[in-house]
């Protein structure tokens, strides 16, 4: 792919990924529709969803890579990945400013008390050494360690996909969809890890 084409899929997700955000925007100040009843807990919703949406996008793209063979994909993560920190940091923001007044007592009850709350401040916590460390120069710099240090994005997605089930308590029904699908994100890497694991036995009794 031309870099002139990468720059215009680089520019769509943009537009895609900023869209949400927007449209929350024109809602918040009734420019189109508005928020609701409870406009606080609609936002909080938006953001949470829209940032576990990004972020299991991000972790599809290493299988749509593998299974079409288009290497110029792997050239995307890095953008997703930070939209998917964007909005669950703004996710967060809206929790403790909008929903609890900066009141940190309570902030830490809450987490304390409700426990998909601290499934998603540890998702959160995760994420910021990914994204410090997102740029070309913090890759050359830890070399493989950087390789390492990005593997907690799985764990960060089970946090998020566990926390989103979690909080929905009895009405799962969209929740499971999201764990069939990480499941199957997940899955495709141990698949792969298993093959190449073999390829490499059988290579070493040769």
């Amino acid at each position: 792919m031309h870099r002139w084409q990468l720059g215009l899929v680089k520019a769509g997700i943009w537009i895609a990924c900023l869209l949400p955000f927007a449209i929350l925007a024109a809602r918040t100040f009734e420019i189109a529709g508005n928020l609701g009843g409870d406009p606080v807990t609609e936002v909080l919703h938006t953001l949470g969803k829209t940032g576990l949406n990004i972020l299991l996008i991000a972790l599809a793209v290493t299988p749509a890579r593998q299974l079409s063979g288009w290497n110029w994909l792997a050239r995307l993560r890095r953008l997703l990945g930070l939209f998917a920190f964007f909005y669950i940091a703004l996710h967060f923001t809206t929790f403790v400013w909008l929903d609890l007044q900066f009141a940190w007592s309570t902030i830490f009850e809450e987490i304390v008390l409700r426990p998909y709350l601290m499934l998603g401040m540890l998702a959160l916590l995760a994420m910021i050494p990914l994204t410090i460390t997102s740029t070309r120069g913090m890759q050359r710099r830890l070399g493989r360690k950087w390789t390492t240090l990005h593997r907690l994005v799985y764990p960060i997605g089970i946090l998020a996909v566990w926390h989103y089930w979690w909080q929905v308590r009895g009405d799962t029904g969209e929740a499971n969809i999201y764990i069939m699908l990480l499941a199957a994100l997940l899955g495709f890497r141990l698949f792969k890890a298993w093959q190449r694991r073999r390829r490499r036995a059988a290579a070493s009794t040769l």
